[in-house]
């Protein structure tokens, strides 16, 4: 059996998408990330997120923009495809869309979700488009960061245990 990849939402397609879904009364719940090496923080996280509407929307940093954020210069480890096809396959993940900014900014601009969510390490007032979200009536808020459960400790691990 072969999983045929499901291409991220361009973002235009997709604001319309997400207005005519906010027309029938769903609300639309955003998040955003790299989500290089999915493990179970990961889906722990998406999982909460999507109960908190009734769409999940994933913004997916592009290559190049995970690059930029300074994670190693072995990163990403999982090309923007593959992590797209990933995401897709969750039940908890509706829609997933790249973007190559440095921050979902633009995008939250455009596909104005009723409710943005972060991971717990960031702070309320750090996150990127609360002020657009909350402009337009929606909520922000924070799931709690489920500690040793990231990319980095995977890779870390995974160093480690291949240096015997």
């Amino acid at each position: 059996m072969s999983i045929a990849p499901l291409p991220p939402w361009e973002h235009a397609a997709l604001a319309f998408e997400l207005s005519r879904l906010k027309a029938e009364g769903k609300k639309i719940v955003f998040t955003n990330g790299c989500f290089d090496i999915l493990h179970a923080g990961h889906v722990r996280y998406l999982a909460t997120a999507r109960e908190l509407g009734d769409v999940l929307v994933v913004g997916l940093n592009s290559d190049d923009s995970v690059r930029r954020l300074s994670k190693g210069p072995e990163r990403p480890i999982c090309s923007q495809d593959e992590r797209a096809i990933v995401l897709s396959a969750l039940s908890s993940v509706d829609y997933v869309t790249v973007f190559d900014e440095d921050t979902p900014y633009e995008l939250i601009k455009k596909l104005k979700p009723d409710i943005l969510v972060k991971g717990g390490d960031w702070p309320l007032d750090q996150i990127v488009g609360r002020n657009i979200v909350e402009a337009e009536g929606g909520h922000v808020t924070t799931i709690p960061f489920v500690e040793g459960k990231s990319t980095t400790d995977i890779i870390e691990r995974i160093i480690s245990k291949l240096k015997g």
